[in-house]
């Protein structure tokens, strides 16, 4: 599973700069681009004789943060194509992007508060807590951004909402997998552990497809296309305007 992601992501990334998509999503791509290599590195690191699981975890941890910080920049390039057909209303969806992050934020302290850190581990229970966290807030963006998307008329097969779909997958189902690892105190692999990890990577592969689908598959509508007026509305409005200017 692990390899039929890192594959078919890269043959995503190809497609995505042979086809200059990253003019229209750069952060998705650099993001894609980040993931592609960070598989390769700790994969090589993984099967090294020479690197030590002190240097193992240390590239873990940076690659992580890393790729929180990309995701929430894709995150925020979502709410800006969201909004993009509606000038109008773009200083609407980054104070929205703003306030949930800040409030999203705050809740997954609360959720750290709350659980604290399992003392058998100590180092790689700060890099999931800090996971958590960042999961916590990904997950409620990319629902409030869902939960617009009728409202701001973004459409469903349209290449922002495949990608927002896509972290919406993944975020979720890395949360929950959390949940599972905090109550769990043992460091040795158990069949609960070794489930949750065939649950994270599955998901993580069909986040994968979910945006290759979406983005290599022409869209029926373009998120950004104008919405303009039925020919009979604008009748309406044109017999409206004309007798305001007889009277």
């Amino acid at each position: 599973m692990w390899i039929a992601r890192v594959l078919l992501q890269t043959v995503l990334l190809a497609w995505l700069m042979a086809r200059n998509v990253y003019r229209d999503f750069p952060i998705f791509v650099l993001y894609t681009a980040d993931e592609v290599l960070q598989a390769i590195i700790l994969k090589a690191m993984n099967y090294s004789p020479s690197v030590t699981g002190s240097q193992y975890f240390t590239a873990f941890a940076i690659g992580d943060v890393v790729e929180s910080a990309i995701g929430f920049a894709v995150i925020y390039e979502i709410f800006k194509h969201a909004f993009r057909a509606y000038p109008a209303l773009r200083n609407l969806g980054t104070t929205l992007f703003r306030g949930t992050t800040a409030f999203l934020l705050l809740a997954g302290i609360g959720l750290v508060w709350l659980n604290p850190a399992a003392e058998l581990r100590p180092l790689m229970s700060k890099v999931d807590l800090i996971e958590q966290t960042v999961y916590v807030m990904q997950c409620g963006l990319v629902v409030v951004l869902l939960l617009f998307s009728r409202k701001i008329g973004l459409s469903l097969r349209g290449r922002t909402f495949g990608i927002a779909l896509g972290f919406g997958i993944l975020a979720s189902v890395d949360l929950a997998a959390f949940a599972v690892r905090s109550g769990i105190e043992s460091i040795r692999a158990t069949p609960t552990t070794d489930l949750v990890n065939l649950i994270t990577v599955t998901a993580a592969l069909c986040s994968v497809s979910v945006w290759t689908a979406y983005l290599v598959w022409p869209e029926a509508v373009p998120d950004s296309a104008p919405r303009v007026l039925a020919s009979h509305d604008l009748e309406s409005w044109t017999q409206e305007l004309q007798r305001l200017l007889r009277q």
